[in-house]
């Protein structure tokens, strides 16, 4: 092999390499999985379960396809495990096996007995697996497995109030879809999410809306992206008037460092532009003690106050140091609660650009406690066991004429970690300002583009082709193109329609991606793209692609 292919083929390799978290983008079927919890979701995990269909179904081993029995809808399937054995009974009759299985229905629907979401069974769609937990022979989790469009609709109207209107719900589309297709963590590798908060809540088919469905509809392929990559799309209830950047919220979920690298498109910002830099303590204090206008200023927890009498707030505090000593964010460790004494002090010692406390230091009268990181501080500063709504607060001391303390008082504003989009704020912008919902994601995630799922183009079995469904809400798109690996064309078929597009040739590893607009070829509404690598390319060729969706009304609604 000559030396100018050799350097071909390990630069393509590398970016094979740097792509394969997009191997998804292979199919319009994305499948997804999802981890079901009991129903409060302490658990994950089960030693039995009762499960029933409205329709018929087929219950078979998840590895050989081994046909183990055909349940209908006057069925329930009993399933336990122990030591390694399942064993599933169905009226009288009983089956064992030793391999993990699948409950698949084509046409119905999956309940789970006793389980209720929101006031309803609990029904989900396509299929369960049942997978043992690792090292375990007698627990199992219950993964619900289905297209990523259908997970959506389970999730969309439980994040999301859907009265905030189609525009809103159309941002929490895309972000939802962001969030599963590259979450932050995986907490276990038979499942991509969890039901719950700890992921994105998703209560299945039973709590599906008409509106809300029509918002996944209308966002089909569509994601976020950030030069080339799919951001993580963080979103919580309300930011309170300034959102944080990620670093200032989060730690890193590998090494567990606090602050965490940042994210580019997951920085502090103010709502309204006139909003001064949050710079000293004062200006923290009176932002939050306050209520000047912002996009979410119409939620319940834009502005709130926690109040102690000194007596609550030390047993609570003492508590709550010992149960959060073992996150590796309160120094000292403190194993009894007998060790903190009496409170003598609050302190901030950092806080991040929106104010959000990230570093807090708590004086006792026999010890000074450092806590990090926004989570840990709200689960620290707790009122009827319930955890600060936010770590956006300031603190205020209650003393009586000579000097002892009675009590504190928190003031503070938002819920949740505030980074990303407010949900609040998304919904005030979609109905009181009819911003539609690329305007509302581009606030809230800076610099991203909304595109198809990006994929590389190459000679490689895995990579030569491509079909991906994605809905065009105005007809208008760009196919564009990181050609620097001189691919002579591309070709796609658009709705049916065979088209051939060459490509400029690049010239430098650093140059701009191409940009063609392929709006002619496209419908108003789903549009199904298959994406070729040509039978007569070179073999030593590739190009990383997706496709652009543009609003050419967006310059209309300002901020």
């Amino acid at each position: 092999m000559g030396i100018k292919k050799l350097k071909y083929l390990i630069i393509g390799l590398f970016i094979i390499f740097l792509m394969q978290n997009v191997s998804f983008a292979s199919n319009t079927y994305i499948p997804v999985r999802v981890g079901i919890g009991n129903q409060n979701f302490k658990t994950f995990n089960y030693n039995n379960i009762s499960l029933f269909v409205t329709d018929n179904a087929s219950i078979y081993e998840k590895d050989t396809n081994n046909l183990l029995y055909e349940l209908v809808p006057e069925n329930q399937a009993d399933i336990s495990l122990k030591d390694g054995i399942y064993t599933i009974k169905v009226n009288d009759n009983s089956i064992t096996t030793d391999k993990d299985f699948c409950i698949k229905s084509e046409k119905g629907l999956i309940g789970v007995v006793n389980l209720v979401r929101r006031g309803k069974q609990a029904l989900y769609k396509n299929s369960f697996e049942i997978i043992k937990k690792d090292k375990d022979n007698n627990l199992f989790y219950l993964v619900n497995v289905l297209d990523i469009q259908d997970y959506l609709k389970g999730v969309v109207p439980n994040e999301m109030p859907v009265h905030f209107g189609l525009e809103a719900l159309k941002a929490q589309a895309v972000a939802a879809r962001n969030y599963v297709l590259t979450p932050r963590t995986k907490l276990v590798q038979a499942y991509d999410v969890v039901d719950s908060v700890a992921s994105q809540v998703y209560y299945g088919a039973n709590t599906e809306n008409e509106l809300s469905d029509k918002a996944v509809d209308e966002t089909e392929g569509i994601v976020a992206t950030y030069k080339w990559e799919l951001i993580l799309a963080q979103y919580s209830s309300t930011a309170g008037g300034y959102t944080e950047s990620y670093s200032n919220a989060f730690s890193d979920p590998v090494n567990k460092k606090f602050p965490s690298s940042s994210k580019p498109y997951l920085i502090a910002k103010a709502d309204m532009l006139s909003q001064p830099p949050l710079v000293t303590e004062e200006d923290v204090r009176q932002f939050y003690m306050t209520r000047p206008e912002s996009y979410d200023m119409r939620s319940p927890y834009y502005r709130w106050t926690k109040e102690w009498t000194i007596d609550e707030f030390n047993e609570m505090i003492a508590k709550t140091l010992v149960s959060q000593s073992n996150t590796g964010f309160v120094y000292p460790k403190i194993k009894n609660e007998d060790d903190f004494g009496e409170l003598v002090s609050i302190k901030p010692i950092s806080r991040g650009e929106s104010g959000k406390l990230t570093d807090v230091e708590i004086v006792s009268t026999k010890n000074t406690f450092d806590v990090q990181k926004e989570l840990v501080i709200r689960r620290v500063f707790q009122k009827n066991n319930i955890s600060l709504p936010s770590a956006n607060v300031v603190f205020e001391i209650i003393k009586d004429e000579d000097g002892k303390i009675t009590g504190v008082t928190a003031y503070g504003g938002g819920f949740g970690h505030g980074v990303g989009m407010s949900q609040y704020g998304a919904g005030f912008m979609a109905k009181e300002l009819h911003m539609p919902y690329d305007k509302i994601l581009k606030h809230y995630y800076t610099g991203v583009s909304l595109t198809s799922i990006p994929l590389i183009l190459s000679a490689h079995p895995t990579q030569r082709e491509y079909t991906q469904n994605i809905y065009i809400e105005h007809k208008k798109a760009n196919l564009v193109v990181d050609n620097r690996f001189n691919l002579s064309k591309i070709n796609l078929i658009i709705n049916g329609k065979s088209v051939s597009m060459p490509l400029t040739k690049g010239v430098s590893a650093f140059r701009e991606p191409l940009k063609i607009d392929i709006s002619y070829l496209l419908n108003r509404g789903k549009n199904t793209i298959t994406f070729k690598y040509p039978d007569d390319e070179s073999s030593y060729k590739a190009a990383r692609v997706y496709i652009e969706v543009e609003n050419p009304n967006a310059d209309k609604f300002g901020f």
